[in-house]
């Protein structure tokens, strides 16, 4: 039968002549120096630090990509509604140019929304049927019509009004 063999392990610093031999007996025994584990020991506990700090820095990583993805979001946004007002903005100086242009030229819109259809200045696009308004009033516009000089520029294009038709009601005729 095998023997156990009892190893003694000395946590001095300083090495005795009785470590160096306690320490060849363990290398020929197979089994790891007391140096070896205080190595392995120290190696492991500097694995786990960078571990975690590695752990830390990830996590301080994602943090930031969450932060720049929101302010690139909110910066698309921003940007977005600035054109769209840039665009309105733009649009309304150009009607009020046009409009000057127009008045300067003694050019005027026909008003033609809720007044009475007349041929000389509408044109009559449609016929819609409604209970809303009266027989042959202007309901909408299709385009603005012009007067110049209090002469028709162009007709406005209009939706006219028209009563509603009462659907016929089958009736059964008694026959005798």
């Amino acid at each position: 039968m095998s023997q156990k063999k009892k190893i003694k392990i000395n946590i001095d610093t300083e090495d005795t002549p009785a470590d160096q031999d306690n320490e060849k007996q363990a290398l020929a025994d197979g089994k790891p120096l007391e140096s070896e584990t205080r190595d392995a020991e120290t190696s492991l506990k500097e694995m786990e630090a960078r571990y975690e700090a590695k752990e830390q820095e990830a996590k301080e990583t994602y943090d930031r990509l969450l932060r720049v993805s929101a302010d690139f979001e909110n910066y698309k946004k921003r940007a977005a509604r600035e054109m769209e007002q840039s665009l309105i903005e733009g649009l309304n100086l150009t009607l009020n140019e046009i409009l000057k242009v127009f008045e300067r030229f003694n050019v005027k819109p026909i008003e033609a929304r809720g007044k009475t259809f007349d041929p000389a200045f509408h044109e009559a696009v449609m016929r819609e049927e409604t209970d809303d308004y009266p027989e042959n009033t202007v309901i909408s516009e299709f385009q603005k019509g012009y007067l110049i000089h209090d002469r028709l520029l162009r007709p406005a294009m209009v939706v006219v009004a028209m009563p509603k038709t009462a659907a016929p009601k089958n009736e059964a005729k008694e026959v005798i």
